[in-house]
């Protein structure tokens, strides 16, 4: 007897980009920078916060593509280059971090706020909708079996 996975379960039509995002959204964690906190801010609203310390507005972008929120960070380097440090422990490198969004979530603001950018999200609350499937009658030989 054969284990069924879970994108190829007979029950579960139609999600077989599920595991997909799931490998792309391993492979895109892998790097633990920069931190960040996800939290519930309301009924059907999130929150996600990345601790950006050293990047100003122009150092970040955010986009949706594919239903994929991309936070890239890139700091452009002005006459840094001759400063000389003793401790760096401010990481100054560029960065990507992408998070799926379900179907209905979109961003809805984000700001730079003491290091922090926060990135609001909101899901649209969906209606509890009943369809009926009209039932066509066969019409030929084949409509019956026996």
């Amino acid at each position: 007897m054969s284990k069924l996975t879970f994108p190829s379960h007979p029950l579960l039509l139609g999600f077989d980009q599920l595991e997909r995002l799931v490998e792309r959204t391993a492979r895109n964690g892998a790097d633990g920078y920069p931190p960040f906190n996800i939290e519930v801010t309301g009924r059907n609203s999130f929150r996600i916060t990345l601790a950006v310390a050293g990047f100003g507005d122009g150092d970040l972008s955010i986009t949706v593509e594919k239903r994929q929120l991309i936070v890239r960070g890139h700091q452009h380097s002005d006459d840094k280059d001759d400063r000389v440090f003793l401790h760096r422990g401010i990481a100054a490198r560029q960065f990507q971090r992408v998070f799926a969004l379900a179907d209905g979530v979109d961003v809805a603001q984000a700001c730079l706020e003491n290091g922090l950018l926060h990135v609001d999200l909101s899901r649209q609350e969906q209606e509890d909708t009943v369809q009926t499937i009209a039932i066509k009658r066969s019409q030929g030989k084949d409509a019956t079996h026996g």
